[in-house]
């Protein structure tokens, strides 16, 4: 995806977003009668979203309450810095929306299908979490349908308990329908520094001090093995060397991100375990000029790593950069959600976020890689 931050960017007229409005409210309105209906009936009910990107095995045979209609982006405001969406709005109809106006969210999940509500419900953290918090904390209210059909306004001034208690309840407290989100200024690139480290205990501090560097704008990590960590920072900007070539993620021949990642780190040294390191150190470091959008949804193609496994349920296919190539349509992290779900891997596979302190995330690394020896881990500072 392409970014593009016009002079003028273009104001959707009053009655267009007046009319978005309307349609938002009548929807709202359905959905609140169904609510309402299955709770006099005393009768449970799931929700039905048009999507999903959990990897846990689908239940099916309740009765459900549609709200998949609730999908669009219903106004973005320069001045105010904020964006209208509704729930099922996913991060990169979201981002090519605000980026038309030259604004981006804070937060921004880095699989392009995971949707606004989504974030809200479920504690999404990402790259730039140690400087904003999870997506719940750059949204300013929350319009929601309450157990028994009432449509209400939670925020951190109007019902603050539900709007605290709604954010990571996974929808058990009501049903979200619109959000308002904050947004900031979006640059061109993200000038993105790869620094190596050669063991868990320094990628850890590694990560600890680029978090007090008050010059990044986005943080995390990869551990390849236990002496092969790469602790990756970004920061937002227009420029870019004029000799410098842009790297990009989402082509079908472009690499793989994390494999990106790992071969441009092979064989540099250490970088240190804080970022005072020598200077030396410090310009051994690989930089690359990443378009933003590219860099947001850099894991979409392989799904992190886990589309990886995708080549041993295909017997006989080998992992190369060309069948990655040749099977490009299916390495995208929706069609690997709908894989999961369809072929019944998700009952077999765990995918699992953690959210340990400093202290003792050296030793659950060193736990999980005497006990299961799973690599690579994502390292994400919260």
């Amino acid at each position: 995806m392409a970014l593009s931050s016009p002079s003028n960017p273009p104001s959707p007229s009053p009655e267009r977003g007046q009319r978005a409005m309307e349609r938002h409210k009548k929807a709202v309105a359905s959905i609140a009668s169904a609510v309402r209906g299955f709770f006099e009936r005393r009768e449970p009910y799931r929700i039905f979203h048009g999507s999903t990107n959990s990897t846990r095995p689908q239940q099916t045979g309740k009765p459900v309450v549609d709200i998949s209609a609730l999908r669009n982006v219903l106004q973005v405001d320069r001045a105010t810095r904020t964006a209208l969406v509704e729930p099922n709005v996913p991060m990169d109809k979201l981002v090519e929306s605000t980026l038309k106006h030259g604004l981006i969210p804070p937060v921004v999940m880095e699989f392009p299908g995971i949707t606004a509500g989504g974030g809200f419900a479920g504690t999404a953290g990402e790259s730039s979490s140690f400087k904003h918090g999870f997506f719940n904390d750059t949204v300013n209210w929350a319009e929601m349908i309450l157990g028994n059909g009432d449509v209400v306004r939670a925020s951190r001034e109007e019902r603050a308990d539900l709007f605290r208690g709604a954010a990571g309840a996974v929808g058990s407290l009501g049903v979200t329908t619109l959000l308002e989100l904050q947004l900031q200024e979006a640059k061109k690139f993200v000038r993105t520094t790869y620094h190596r480290t050669s063991s868990v205990a320094e990628a850890v501090a590694r990560i600890r001090s680029e978090t007090d560097n008050p010059a990044n704008d986005y943080v995390d990590g990869i551990l390849f093995s236990k002496d092969h960590g790469v602790v990756v920072t970004g920061t937002l900007t227009d420029d870019k060397p004029a000799d410098t070539k842009i790297q990009t993620f989402s082509g079908s021949w472009d690499p793989w991100y994390y494999l990106h990642v790992q071969d441009r780190t092979r064989n540099v040294p250490s970088a240190g375990p804080t970022a005072s390191t020598s200077d030396s150190a410090a310009s051994s470091s690989p930089v690359d000029y990443i378009p933003l959008a590219e860099y947001l949804f850099r894991y979409d193609r392989g799904g992190f790593w886990v589309g990886a496994a995708a080549f041993t349920y295909f017997k006989g296919v080998p992992f190369t950069r060309f069948f990655r190539w040749f099977l490009d349509d299916f390495l995208h992290t929706r069609m690997l959600y709908r894989a999961l779900h369809g072929s019944g891997e998700s009952a077999r596979f765990i995918v699992q976020d953690l959210g340990l302190p400093y202290r003792t995330a050296e030793a659950f690394v060193d736990y999980t890689a005497e006990n299961f020896n799973i690599w690579p881990l994502w390292l994400c500072p919260l």
